[in-house]
């Protein structure tokens, strides 16, 4: 599972003293563990889609502190939130491409918004940016 690769991560952090990709990691498995508790009290277990969206999310606020950073000019900010974004990266599976969505959805019979939304969340959770489906859904139609 991808937690356990973030987990391998953060222990060599701590031993190379990387504070950067250490101050991250911590952030992440926090993150995946208040996931963890809330799926828990639902009888769910966290899958590596959920921990996928986890990493999304905090990519996209990396990006938005980047942003602030280089508003006020602190560079070395700047530098580690890049840093941080791309170690992130690294655990994102590769994402469908605008071609492979138009594919798919043209594969399918019923090309309704719902309908297609909900093929995608159901089999591709994690691997697609769904505001990019829609945008391409829309050109389809």
């Amino acid at each position: 599972m991808i937690v356990d690769e973030i987990k391998k991560a953060n222990i060599e952090a701590m031993k190379s003293k990387d504070m950067v990709a250490r101050s991250i990691y911590s952030v992440l498995l926090n993150k995946i563990m208040l996931e963890n508790i809330k799926k828990r009290e639902k009888g769910e277990n966290i899958t590596d889609p959920d921990v996928v969206q986890i990493i999304q999310k905090t990519i996209k606020e990396l990006e938005e502190e980047k942003a602030n950073y280089e508003k006020v000019g602190n560079k070395e900010m700047f530098e580690n939130a890049s840093i941080q974004i791309d170690l992130l990266k690294g655990y994102l599976p590769e994402m469908l491409s605008e071609d492979e969505i138009k594919d798919i959805i043209l594969a399918l019979e019923d090309k309704s918004i719902g309908n297609v939304m909900k093929h995608f969340k159901q089999l591709y959770n994690g691997k697609c940016d769904m505001n990019l489906v829609r945008s391409v859904l829309a050109k389809c139609q």
